[in-house]
């Protein structure tokens, strides 16, 4: 007869247990043997040693999972219980595989997909400050909201602030509908999005009532000291010079910031040039600082993304070529 007590720490023994104990009672069906008594935040196995012992090995993958995923669904433990644990081969898998980043929603592993994508992720670990350029589909956004929540989760920053130039394209804010907030959440849905795959919804709901993550438009950023803080700074190539050099100028003397933009999809009006090119030309070379281009290689979207950038590519470049003898021929020669 072996009795073997367990302490639950770390985790909210209502997400372990379940409502009504439903996932608890998974681990009593999976295990008829012996008996399973809960008390608090403690918990009992009473039976044969040999039972007790497998028990306490899936009660402890269990808590391992919440920590690890942030919630823990029924399907998830209905998996675990079961012969076949693709769970148990995804942690193996994350500490084998420096690709994985985090863990998201419903265990979903985030990782790098590509050459470039693995490169921003050393680039934001060894710098403060990262540039990351490259066409839509590139997983640029992606990659850097899953490095802030990687840093919120282990506690090296405080918060995350993201934020994007509500720059109009095409459409005025002034005639969309709805409040100040309603006009501007369509700019910033995509960083919604990102968020969605990363945290469960209650606790999303929760950092971002209590501000732990604050999704703001540029404009908002102006005056404020950003420290403690992941940053990220999306759709740059919306940004002026004079924007961004606002925007640099916010980091306080612990934060983190990735600042991505595509230059080949600038919204700004026709007269005003892009800040993105002129920062980096200015700033790439300073010590802390770092620039990674992606390009349609990296696209992880649909297989059609990839062609249509390249062919969009040739089309400029070819644009490019038959311009520049016109005007060479249309300036002034200098004997003139």
């Amino acid at each position: 007869m072996s009795e073997i007590i367990l302490t639950v720490e770390g985790v909210d023994p209502v997400e372990l247990y379940g409502e009504n104990n439903v996932k608890l009672n998974l681990l009593r069906k999976a295990f008829p043997e012996i008996t399973i008594t809960s008390r608090g935040n403690s918990l009992k196995l009473a039976g044969e040693k040999k039972f007790t012992q497998k028990a306490k090995a899936k009660f402890e993958l269990m808590v391992r999972l919440l920590r690890e995923y942030n919630e823990l669904p029924v399907q998830m433990v209905e998996d675990l219980m079961g012969d076949l644990n693709p769970f148990e081969a995804r942690i193996a898998e994350s500490t084998e595989d420096n690709r994985i980043i985090l863990h998201g929603r419903d265990g979903k592993a985030i990782k790098a997909k590509t050459k470039n994508q693995r490169k921003l992720i050393s680039a934001s670990e060894q710098n403060d400050v990262v540039f990351a350029v490259g066409p839509a589909g590139t997983g640029k956004t992606y990659t850097a909201v899953a490095l802030a929540v990687k840093a919120l989760k282990n506690k090296t920053v405080k918060k995350i602030i993201l934020t994007r130039p509500a720059v109009e394209a095409g459409e005025s804010l002034g005639f969309l509908p709805g409040d100040l907030k309603e006009k501007i959440d369509p700019y910033l849905r995509p960083l919604y999005d990102a968020l969605d795959d990363m945290i469960p919804a209650e606790k999303l709901q929760q950092f971002m009532t209590n501000r732990t993550i604050e999704i703001a438009p540029l404009a908002f950023m102006r005056g404020r000291t950003l420290d403690q803080a992941f940053i990220i700074l999306d759709e740059a190539q919306n940004c002026s010079t004079m924007q961004l050099k606002m925007f640099l100028t916010r980091l306080g003397p612990s934060a983190k910031c990735i600042i991505t933009g595509d230059l080949s999809q600038v919204d700004l009006p026709f007269h005003q040039k892009s800040g993105l090119r002129r920062a980096i030309e200015l700033l790439g070379h300073l010590e802390g600082i770092s620039t990674i281009n992606l390009s349609a290689e990296d696209v992880v979207r649909h297989r059609l993304v990839r062609e249509i950038i390249l062919a969009y590519e040739k089309s400029d470049n070819e644009m490019r070529k038959r311009r520049k003898p016109e005007e060479v021929e249309a300036s002034p020669s200098e004997e003139e």
